[in-house]
């Protein structure tokens, strides 16, 4: 079964060309709607499927998991963006505009591909808050509930690749060696988000994609300088191994200039949330923010922290 969304299915015929296919799937949607992971299960079924052949970003990926979650299939994952749920036994579905996550070995696809030419027709927007989304595993691993020195080590290799491939892709979008790094540095974060667990700023996205249907990587790229802003002085080993990454004197600073750079999307107003549903999302996010968290979390300052990252107001400023 090839699974690609219906902007990724030329590239998906094309690597699948020397396979016998029995059944090419482009019903892929954001956050794996659980009728749409319903009708995938049923159609795999149906033609008697024993391999999952996905190519795409994180949506295919999810929706080939919600198959395999069920039916044990084994998955070969052909990622054409930096989302790295190929490196992950991480699932995740929605339903009634809640997303609902586990883990579970059977989801991770037992071959990975990657080829850097794949992702040449990924748009530079995509490939920036792709990336974005990438950087946000490394970040969050850092204070996850399951950080440890191990995936704290790969997740700052990650910030260093992917900090060094996006301004490349920005500059050349055919730019080899910065697809490369972007994609070595996707490998590296999901390795270190699958050992480390969802932090902080994980279960604020899950939520905000979930509830709002907000774009999934443009959401993690937006609030991600917030959620750092606010971690770092409660977390400063954590911290001065991020600013490490970035070369940078401080983390905050390093994230900040890696955005401008990159000209990372900003605000949440820019894709699809409301203002008027900021305080809801507090309400809905806080009873999932990890106890773990380096800083304790209340009602007032996540709504400020929602509020900025709502606005794109660039944390210190």
């Amino acid at each position: 079964m090839l699974i690609a969304s219906k902007t990724e299915i030329e590239i998906a015929l094309g690597v699948s060309s020397a396979i016998e296919v029995a059944l090419t799937y482009e019903d892929v949607a954001p956050h794996v709607p659980v009728e749409k992971a319903e009708k995938a299960r049923a159609a795999a079924a149906e033609a008697g499927i024993d391999l999952l052949v996905c190519v795409g970003g994180g949506s295919t990926t999810g929706l080939a998991k919600a198959i395999a979650l069920t039916s044990g299939l084994p998955i070969i994952a052909v990622p054409t963006t930096y989302a790295g749920s190929e490196a992950t036994n991480v699932w995740g579905m929605t339903e009634a505009s809640r997303k609902r996550t586990g883990v579970d070995d059977v989801v991770l696809p037992e071959t990975i591909i990657y080829d850097a030419e794949l992702t040449y027709s990924l748009p530079v927007g995509l490939s920036i808050a792709s990336g974005l989304n990438a950087l946000a595993h490394c970040i969050d691993s850092m204070w996850a509930p399951g950080s440890d020195p191990i995936n704290q080590a790969l997740a700052a290799e990650g910030i260093r690749a992917l900090s060094e491939g996006l301004p490349r892709i920005k500059a050349d979008p055919c730019d080899r060696k910065g697809r490369e790094q972007a994609l070595y540095g996707a490998y590296l974060s999901a390795v270190a988000f699958a050992s480390a667990g969802s932090g902080m700023h994980h279960k604020i996205c899950h939520v905000l994609g979930g509830a709002y249907n907000l774009p999934h990587a443009e959401t993690h790229a937006a609030v991600l300088p917030h959620v750092l802003a606010f971690n770092a002085p409660a977390a400063p080993e954590a911290a001065a191994r991020i600013a490490a990454a970035f070369g940078a004197e401080a983390a905050v600073d390093g994230l900040n200039a890696l955005q401008e750079a990159i000209d990372a999307p900003r605000a949440l107003r820019d894709h699809g949330l409301a203002e008027a549903n900021i305080p809801e999302a507090v309400q809905l996010i806080l009873p999932v923010i990890p106890p773990t968290n380096p800083r304790t979390v209340t009602q007032d300052n996540l709504q400020q922290l929602l509020q900025a990252a709502w606005a794109g107001t660039e944390p210190g400023h």
